[in-house]
């Protein structure tokens, strides 16, 4: 089909539905601080104005300093109402002993929903009720979590983790979109490149990229390690942006992150034995996360990666990277 998405008449349309579905009533927005929940808060702002309500949940599987982050971006650049709930003892209880991916994803979603469903009680004594949920859901996140009779691939948790009854009545403005297409209406909308292009993280977190139990002690070894991978690839990307001019170029990694799997390896240190954690490095590049080939990154940065790794990351022994497609992979580990 001809590619002929225009960016403008979209937010018009968009603006125009969600006046409409939301009427006078408050919409509550599950901003996590990347590009698809930023720019449909953009997008719904416009719209309802000041009825939109943010709320950012720390689920405590955000990446390393994310959440004051998170609050320092979105909280100062746009004139949003913003609150943050910190939930990690409330996630992390939830997800002991899980390591069923599917299972994770769904605790994830159906306790996201039940935070805002708490938050926006709580708020309805002090603004008056809220009727709307709005979520930053993209097509590919519908199309992988097997709706409308496609098989699952994986449940994303703004899909397969939604209880089947809620109080609040849905708003997905970019359900039809793909990242791209997004990424196009963040930019006509005038949201920062930095934002606008930033890699993609997922709803469920580090969750899904600790393989296996879940813990603090874990995910503090994935946090480390994942800041050096994003650190140095950042640096690659940059010096590439510099030399062609092009944000998003043929040879730029899309998306780029650590993963613990759930195995150990033995390895020697300071001339003693150790049995200690594997870091896998995932770098691919896609335009749409339907499909994404792995990143052909030069041997330098791959060798300062796996040195800062193993000096800096205290628990770690092993690292590998990671040379699968999507398909047959998926982008995630899990």
């Amino acid at each position: 089909m001809k590619k002929d998405f225009d960016a403008n008449s979209f937010i018009h349309e968009q603006i125009e539905e969600i006046g409409k579905t939301a009427g006078s009533g408050k919409v509550l927005c599950a901003l996590s601080g990347g590009v698809d929940s930023t720019v449909a808060a953009v997008l719904t702002q416009k719209a309802v104005g000041d009825a939109l309500i943010c709320i950012f949940v720390d689920t405590g599987l955000m990446r390393k300093d994310e959440g004051d982050q998170v609050m320092e971006f979105c909280g100062k650049r746009f004139d949003m109402r913003i609150i943050r709930v910190n939930a990690a003892d409330r996630f992390l209880g939830k997800l002991a002993v899980v390591t069923d991916p599917e299972q994770k994803r769904k605790i994830i979603g159906a306790e996201f929903i039940a935070v805002f469903e708490e938050e926006s009680k709580r708020l309805a004594d002090e603004d008056g009720e809220i009727g709307f949920l709005l979520q930053g859901t993209i097509y590919p996140d519908i199309a992988e979590s097997g709706t409308d009779g496609k098989a699952v691939v994986k449940s994303h948790h703004n899909v397969g983790g939604l209880p089947e009854h809620m109080d609040l009545e849905l708003l997905e403005p970019l359900k039809t979109l793909y990242k791209d297409e997004v990424r196009m209406v963040g930019e006509a909308l005038g949201i920062a490149p930095e934002l606008v292009w930033r890699q993609p993280f997922p709803g469920p977190g580090l969750a899904i990229r600790c393989l296996g139990e879940v813990n603090e002690g874990k995910l503090s070894i994935l946090r480390e390690a994942d800041a050096i991978v994003r650190c140095e690839i950042d640096k690659y990307n940059e010096e590439l942006y510099k030399k062609t001019g092009v944000r998003n170029s043929a040879d730029s990694v899309w998306q780029y992150f650590a993963i613990l799997p759930d195995i150990r390896s033995v390895g020697v240190k300071d001339d003693a034995r150790t049995y200690d954690h594997v870091i896998g490095v995932r770098a691919v590049k896609s335009v749409d996360a339907m499909t994404a080939d792995w990143a052909r990154l030069p041997h330098e940065v791959l060798e300062t990666i796996s040195n800062r790794i193993l000096t800096e990351v205290r628990g770690a022994t092993r690292v590998f990277y990671d040379l699968t497609a999507k398909p047959p992979g998926t982008i995630e580990w899990e």
